[in-house]
């Protein structure tokens, strides 16, 4: 007779879209995640954030797109062949963030998933942080997608948009 499995057996995970900038890995919440889109061309827009690269045309609707390196103070790097940008909806806008190269969606056990440590070791603020996901050798920076586009960049995006 087969045994039962139960909820204990069947860990719970939750899937992330895991992203490069420089040597660090970080992961996003699959959930707030539409698209991981090629580069296409990127118009700058004058007088806006330094993060803010420009905007595309996705399928007919224009987006904003995020330089992540610039937002969280890493060191510039050209756009290649690898770069993406992954396409987020957030408050019913679709937000570009473009990234040096998106490799996998995860699934990491909800037991691996740690809070971040009060020395963290990355150059993000610790507040654009959710926790971090222990996978084998790897640790993986997750990301609020909220706090990364915290409540004074939402108001410069929507200003911007604005003027689109």
């Amino acid at each position: 007779m087969p045994e039962e499995i139960t909820a204990a057996d069947a860990e719970e995970t939750k899937p992330f879209v895991i992203f490069r900038l420089g040597d660090e890995e970080f992961g996003m919440d699959v959930m707030n995640i539409k698209e991981i889109a090629r580069i296409t061309t990127i118009t700058r827009v004058p007088h806006t954030p330094d993060f803010i690269e420009g905007i595309i045309n996705l399928r007919g609707s224009l987006s904003t797109v995020i330089n992540l390196r610039k937002r969280f103070g890493f060191e510039p790097k050209e756009i290649d062949a690898n770069s993406r940008i992954i396409i987020a909806e957030l408050e019913d806008k679709p937000v570009g963030m473009l990234v040096d190269e998106a490799t996998e969606v995860l699934r990491i056990p909800v037991s691996d998933i740690e809070a971040t440590p009060e020395m963290a070791t990355t150059e993000i603020s610790k507040e654009y942080l959710w926790g971090v996901g222990k996978v084998e050798n790897r640790l993986i920076i997750l990301l609020d997608l909220k706090q990364v586009l915290a409540k004074t960049d939402l108001e410069e995006l929507k200003e911007f948009e604005a003027r689109e």
